[in-house]
C-alpha cells in the first residue's frame, strides 16, 4: 500500500491530540504543532499514553500503538513541520487567531492538497479570505472523542473546490469516519442542532424543571439519543459551547441561541465540564461522578 501522505495538525489542545492521534493510527506521517513550549514538551507522551491505555483496555493492538508512536512527530517550530501533504486546524474558536494561522498555513505549505479547519461553527468562507487560495481550504468538524466518535462534517465554504471537498472526504473516511457535506452555513448542521438543544437543556436547569441527571437520561432513554444534551455539552466544553452561541446568536439574529445564564456563570467559574473536572455533572476520568447530578451546578 502505498504511504499515505504526511498529515500536519495545529493546536495541541483535546481536539488537535485526538486528530493527530487518529492520522497516525490510520497510517500517515503525523507532525502536531503547538505554540506553547510547556504544552509542547508534554504533547508527544500524552498522545501515545492515550494509546497505551486504548492497548490496556483491549481496544487496540499493542503493535499497531507501537507503529503510530514511529509516525508521530512534535516539531518545535510549524516550518519544521513539512513537506505536507494535508493540515488540519485545532486551535480555539477565534476567527482572527484562525485567520492567521492558515495564512501561515498556506505560505509554508502552498503544495499541501487541502488545508481544513476543525471548527465547530465559524464561517470557513471567513476563514479562508486569509489565504491566496481560498479553494482549498474546507471544514472538517471532528467529535470529542475523536478517535470513538464517527461523524465528520465536511464543510465546503463559497471558494472551496469540488476536487478540495472530494479530497477531504476520502480523508475522512480513510480514517475510518463517516463524512456529512454541508454548506458552509452558521453553526453547519451539526452545532446549530446540538447547542439548541443543549442551551434549552441547560434552561431547563436554570428554571428546575428537572434535575440535569434527569433531562439527560429523558433525551436518553425517550428519544435513543447515545448522551444526553447535557453530558454532551461537558464534553465539548462549556466554555467552547458558549463560544458557539454566541456566534450563532450574532450571526442569526436569534434569541434561541442567548446563551443562559448558568452557562455563563459555569464558564466564569472554570467549571468548563470534563476537562475541569466540574460542569454539569462532576467527571472522575472519562465518566461523571453517580452522585454528583444529584446536585445544582
Amino acid at each position: 500500500m502505498p504511504e499515505r501522505p504526511r498529515a500536519l495538525v495545529v493546536g495541541g489542545g483535546t481536539m488537535g491530540r485526538g486528530i493527530a492521534g487518529l492520522c497516525a493510527l490510520s497510517d500517515h506521517p503525523t507532525a502536531v504543532y503547538e505554540s506553547d513550549p510547556s504544552r509542547r514538551r508534554v504533547l508527544f507522551d500524552e498522545i501515545a499514553g492515550s494509546w497505551e491505555r486504548a492497548v490496556a483496555r483491549g481496544k487496540l493492538a499493542a503493535e499497531t500503538a507501537e507503529r503510530a508512536r514511529g509516525r508521530l512527530s512534535v516539531p518545535e517550530r510549524l516550518e519544521d513541520a513539512g513537506p505536507v501533504g494535508l493540515a488540519v486546524e485545532a486551535v480555539p474558536e477565534e476567527l482572527s487567531l484562525k485567520q492567521r494561522v492558515f495564512a501561515e498555513l498556506d505560505r509554508l505549505f502552498p503544495d499541501a492538497a487541502f488545508l481544513a479547519s476543525n471548527t465547530s461553527a465559524l464561517s470557513i468562507t471567513e476563514i479562508a479570505r486569509s489565504t491566496g487560495d481560498p479553494s482549498r481550504i474546507v471544514g472538517l468538524h471532528f467529535f470529542n472523542p475523536v478517535a470513538a466518535m464517527p461523524l465528520v462534517e465536511v464543510v465546503r465554504g463559497r471558494a472551496t473546490s469540488e476536487e478540495t471537498l472530494t479530497r477531504a472526504v476520502e480523508f475522512a473516511e480513510a480514517l475510518g469516519k463517516q463524512a456529512i457535506r454541508v454548506k458552509d452555513a452558521p453553526g453547519f448542521a451539526t452545532s446549530r442542532l446540538g447547542v439548541a438543544l443543549g442551551l434549552e437543556a441547560m434552561r431547563m436547569v436554570e428554571e428546575n424543571v428537572a434535575s440535569a441527571a434527569d433531562i439527560d437520561r429523558a433525551m436518553e432513554l425517550g428519544y435513543g439519543h447515545r448522551l444526553g444534551p447535557l453530558k454532551t455539552s461537558d464534553l465539548v466544553g462549556l466554555d467552547v459551547r458558549l463560544a458557539i452561541a454566541e456566534t450563532l446568536a450574532g450571526a442569526l439574529d436569534d434569541r434561541r441561541f442567548a446563551p443562559p445564564e448558568i452557562l455563563r456563570r459555569l464558564v466564569a467559574e472554570g467549571k468548563t465540564g470534563k476537562k475541569s473536572g466540574q460542569g454539569f455533572y462532576r467527571w472522575d476520568g472519562d465518566s461523571p461522578r453517580s452522585d454528583s447530578p444529584k446536585e445544582r451546578p
